[in-house]
């Protein structure tokens, strides 16, 4: 028998977007590295990108793990076998952007799509065709918010924008200098900084995507999102369907108050008798505070009038002979 057929298939992890700066290589770079160090290899990395970002962050690393194999995308589906076949258990391709048939090219290779978003209006909506892409080929998809803002409220309003297209992972990665620092020098954070938070994001991470993974291992239908519409059907507006609900019931609750507020009083109110104290002593007549905020009767009835009749410009006083 042949040995290397007792060796399990390498799982293939691709990390696309079309758009441009949604740091597609620096997560894909993060996660390689967390996933050799905790094991999961032999890890190799793939970079597709005609500009060779990920090629470079690796020549300046000192580390030789995770693995860079050069290989072309016309060959993609023979290298991967051969890595699989040299006994790598894990491979990260990166993806060019604004290249469709590249990308839709080395998904069908992929067993896995993670698809970095930044929580931004323009984000959204540029996903769209890479979306379309994977649910064209049935290939699992994760989003992954990525540089967000902490508490900012977009952040969450952009996992319930894509929670309808496809799973997004529960961990979000905020934007700090470490992350873009770290890359400088071939490392990561986790490499760079461990105790950060930002080591500790890319690690919940990759605990979360390695559990996707060896499940698929058993049944990976089990993990594939079927959305009953496009992406572009229903992301057209920056405020997702959720969030036009729980607006829509503010107005509504906002609309009762107001129509509570108008019913006409009781009748207890009706004949309550009129007030006969007054904070400034005792008052006669007809007169009422309350009404007195709505149409001015001048004083009480028997106290002297103590405004000036003259009007002064705002903030300045009378002179002494005025």
């Amino acid at each position: 028998m042949n040995p290397k057929a007792l060796l399990p298939q390498a799982q293939v992890v691709v990390f696309a977007s079309q758009k441009g700066g949604s740091g597609k290589t620096t997560v894909s770079a993060h996660v390689a590295v967390e996933a050799e160090l905790s094991g999961a290899g032999p890890v190799a990395i793939i970079d597709t990108d005609p500009q060779g970002s990920m090629a470079k962050w690796w020549n300046a690393r000192e580390a030789h793990e995770p693995a860079f194999a050069h290989v072309s995308v016309p060959d993609l589906s023979r290298d991967i076998q051969a890595l699989s076949d040299a006994g790598y258990r894990l491979i990260i391709i990166d993806t060019p952007p604004a290249v469709t048939s590249m990308i839709s090219e080395v998904v069908t290779h992929a067993d896995l799509v993670i698809l970095p978003t930044r929580p931004s209006p323009h984000d959204l909506r540029a996903v769209g065709p890479t979306v379309d892409i994977v649910q064209h080929q049935n290939k699992p998809l994760i989003f992954v918010v990525n540089s967000a803002t902490a508490r900012a409220r977009i952040t969450g309003e952009t996992a319930i924008a894509l929670s309808q297209h496809g799973t997004v992972a529960p961990v979000t990665l905020h934007h700090r200098v470490d992350f873009a620092a770290s890359m400088i020098d071939g490392r990561t954070v986790g490499e760079a900084n461990p105790s950060g938070r930002s080591a500790s994001e890319v690690a919940q991470l990759w605990a979360y995507l390695d559990e996707r993974l060896t499940r698929m291992r058993g049944d990976p239908s089990e993990l594939i999102d079927h959305p009953s519409k496009t992406f572009e059907d229903s992301i057209l507006s920056p405020v997702p369907k959720a969030l036009s609900n729980l607006q829509r019931a503010g107005q509504e609750a906002a609309e009762a108050a107001l129509a509570q507020s108008a019913e006409p009083p009781s009748a207890s109110e009706d004949t309550a008798p009129p007030p006969t104290s007054h904070r400034f002593g005792d008052v006669s007549g007809d007169w009422d505070g309350d009404e007195r905020r709505t149409e001015d009767r001048g004083p009480p009835p028997g106290r002297p009038e103590r405004r000036l009749v003259a009007r002064q410009p705002f903030g300045r006083r009378l002179n002494a002979s005025g």
